[in-house]
Protein backbone atom coordinates (compact mmCIF):
# COMPACT_ATOMS: atom_id res chain seq x y z
CA UNK A 1 0.00 0.00 0.00
CA UNK A 2 1.13 3.61 -0.82
CA UNK A 3 -0.48 6.89 0.77
CA UNK A 4 0.21 9.93 -1.70
CA UNK A 5 -0.93 13.59 -0.68
CA UNK A 6 -3.33 14.71 -3.74
CA UNK A 7 -3.84 17.73 -4.89
CA UNK A 8 -6.67 18.97 -7.40
CA UNK A 9 -6.60 21.72 -9.65
CA UNK A 10 -8.67 24.47 -7.16
CA UNK A 11 -6.02 23.81 -4.67
CA UNK A 12 -7.87 21.36 -2.07
CA UNK A 13 -5.43 19.30 -0.44
CA UNK A 14 -6.05 15.74 0.61
CA UNK A 15 -4.26 12.39 0.84
CA UNK A 16 -5.50 8.87 -0.52
CA UNK A 17 -4.19 4.59 -0.19
CA UNK A 18 -3.15 3.11 -3.16
CA UNK A 19 -2.32 -0.66 -4.05
CA UNK A 20 0.67 0.73 -5.90
CA UNK A 21 1.73 3.27 -7.69
CA UNK A 22 0.01 1.66 -10.99
CA UNK A 23 -3.03 1.97 -9.52
CA UNK A 24 -2.68 5.04 -8.61
CA UNK A 25 -1.32 5.60 -12.50
CA UNK A 26 -4.58 3.88 -13.76
CA UNK A 27 -7.38 5.13 -11.68
CA UNK A 28 -5.93 9.21 -11.94
CA UNK A 29 -5.57 8.22 -15.84
CA UNK A 30 -9.70 6.85 -16.00
CA UNK A 31 -10.47 9.97 -13.84
CA UNK A 32 -11.53 7.81 -10.77
CA UNK A 33 -9.24 9.75 -8.03
CA UNK A 34 -11.56 13.11 -7.25
CA UNK A 35 -11.26 15.39 -5.03
CA UNK A 36 -13.33 14.41 -1.92
CA UNK A 37 -14.12 18.66 -1.48
CA UNK A 38 -14.81 19.66 -4.56
CA UNK A 39 -15.30 16.45 -6.77
CA UNK A 40 -12.65 17.60 -9.57
CA UNK A 41 -10.57 15.31 -11.13
CA UNK A 42 -7.95 16.83 -11.95
CA UNK A 43 -5.60 15.44 -9.53
CA UNK A 44 -1.72 15.43 -9.05
CA UNK A 45 0.59 14.46 -6.34
CA UNK A 46 2.28 16.43 -4.07
CA UNK A 47 6.04 16.26 -3.09
CA UNK A 48 6.01 14.13 0.11
CA UNK A 49 8.89 12.37 2.12
CA UNK A 50 9.12 8.69 2.47
CA UNK A 51 7.61 7.29 5.55
CA UNK A 52 10.02 5.47 7.62
CA UNK A 53 8.95 3.22 10.41
CA UNK A 54 10.98 3.55 13.85
CA UNK A 55 11.53 0.03 15.29
CA UNK A 56 8.42 0.48 17.64
CA UNK A 57 6.25 0.91 14.49
CA UNK A 58 7.37 -1.70 12.38
CA UNK A 59 4.41 -4.23 13.78
CA UNK A 60 1.88 -4.53 11.56
CA UNK A 61 -1.15 -1.73 12.16
CA UNK A 62 -5.01 -2.89 13.31
CA UNK A 63 -7.49 -2.39 11.16
CA UNK A 64 -8.70 1.02 10.69
CA UNK A 65 -11.90 2.27 9.06
CA UNK A 66 -11.71 3.56 5.49
CA UNK A 67 -12.75 7.38 5.13
CA UNK A 68 -16.70 7.73 4.64
CA UNK A 69 -17.18 5.23 7.74
CA UNK A 70 -16.78 2.33 5.55
CA UNK A 71 -14.87 -0.84 7.56
CA UNK A 72 -11.60 -1.86 6.15
CA UNK A 73 -11.39 -2.90 2.92
CA UNK A 74 -9.24 -1.49 -0.53
CA UNK A 75 -8.63 1.97 -0.51
CA UNK A 76 -9.70 2.00 -4.19
CA UNK A 77 -13.05 0.50 -3.43
CA UNK A 78 -13.26 3.64 -0.67
CA UNK A 79 -12.68 5.55 -3.63
CA UNK A 80 -15.09 4.59 -5.77
CA UNK A 81 -17.61 4.06 -3.10
CA UNK A 82 -17.23 8.50 -2.60
CA UNK A 83 -17.14 8.81 -6.18
CA UNK A 84 -20.58 7.29 -6.61
CA UNK A 85 -21.78 9.40 -3.15
CA UNK A 86 -21.02 12.40 -5.18
CA UNK A 87 -22.52 11.33 -8.61
CA UNK A 88 -25.50 10.82 -6.35
CA UNK A 89 -25.12 14.25 -4.67
CA UNK A 90 -24.87 15.93 -7.88
CA UNK A 91 -27.57 14.04 -9.58
CA UNK A 92 -29.79 15.42 -6.40
CA UNK A 93 -28.22 19.27 -7.07
CA UNK A 94 -29.49 18.46 -10.51
CA UNK A 95 -33.09 17.26 -10.03
CA UNK A 96 -33.47 20.42 -7.65
CA UNK A 97 -32.45 22.82 -9.73
CA UNK A 98 -34.54 20.97 -12.62
CA UNK A 99 -37.71 21.01 -10.52
CA UNK A 100 -37.23 24.08 -8.02
CA UNK A 101 -37.19 28.32 -8.38
CA UNK A 102 -34.24 29.50 -6.59
CA UNK A 103 -34.63 32.06 -3.55
CA UNK A 104 -30.83 32.48 -3.00
CA UNK A 105 -30.58 34.21 0.70
CA UNK A 106 -34.34 34.86 0.97
CA UNK A 107 -34.66 31.03 1.48
CA UNK A 108 -36.39 31.05 4.89
CA UNK A 109 -38.29 34.09 4.35
CA UNK A 110 -39.69 32.75 1.40
CA UNK A 111 -40.27 29.30 3.35
CA UNK A 112 -42.68 30.83 5.75
CA UNK A 113 -44.35 32.81 3.33
CA UNK A 114 -45.07 29.54 1.72
CA UNK A 115 -46.26 27.85 4.81
CA UNK A 116 -48.42 30.48 5.99
CA UNK A 117 -50.42 30.50 2.93
CA UNK A 118 -49.05 34.32 2.21
CA UNK A 119 -47.66 32.85 -1.57
CA UNK A 120 -48.77 29.84 -3.43
CA UNK A 121 -47.08 26.70 -2.80
CA UNK A 122 -44.12 25.84 -4.76
CA UNK A 123 -40.32 24.01 -4.64
CA UNK A 124 -37.98 26.43 -3.62
CA UNK A 125 -34.60 26.15 -2.74
CA UNK A 126 -31.59 28.96 -1.55
CA UNK A 127 -29.38 29.51 0.98
CA UNK A 128 -29.74 29.95 4.60
CA UNK A 129 -28.32 30.10 8.21
CA UNK A 130 -27.98 27.27 10.60
CA UNK A 131 -30.19 29.12 13.39
CA UNK A 132 -32.73 29.93 10.37
CA UNK A 133 -32.86 25.87 9.64
CA UNK A 134 -33.50 25.35 13.17
CA UNK A 135 -35.99 28.12 13.98
CA UNK A 136 -37.99 27.02 10.57
CA UNK A 137 -37.82 23.24 11.89
CA UNK A 138 -38.91 24.40 15.21
CA UNK A 139 -41.80 26.07 13.55
CA UNK A 140 -42.91 23.08 12.05
CA UNK A 141 -42.17 24.08 8.34
CA UNK A 142 -41.06 21.06 6.05
CA UNK A 143 -37.43 21.78 4.83
CA UNK A 144 -34.55 19.74 3.68
CA UNK A 145 -30.52 20.41 4.08
CA UNK A 146 -28.91 19.51 1.26
CA UNK A 147 -25.31 19.28 0.69
CA UNK A 148 -24.49 21.44 -2.12
CA UNK A 149 -21.76 19.97 -4.48
CA UNK A 150 -20.34 21.67 -7.00
CA UNK A 151 -21.91 20.69 -10.29
CA UNK A 152 -20.33 18.25 -12.85
CA UNK A 153 -19.62 20.90 -15.21
CA UNK A 154 -17.70 22.80 -12.56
Amino acid sequence: MIRYQLRCDKAHGFESWFRDSAAYDALAAAGEVACPVCGSTRVEKQLMAPAIAKPSETAPPKSTPARGGDQGGDPAQAMAIAGERLRQLRELRRQIEANADYVGPAFAEEARKIHYGETDPRNIYGETSGEDVKALQEEGIDIAVVPWVPAADN
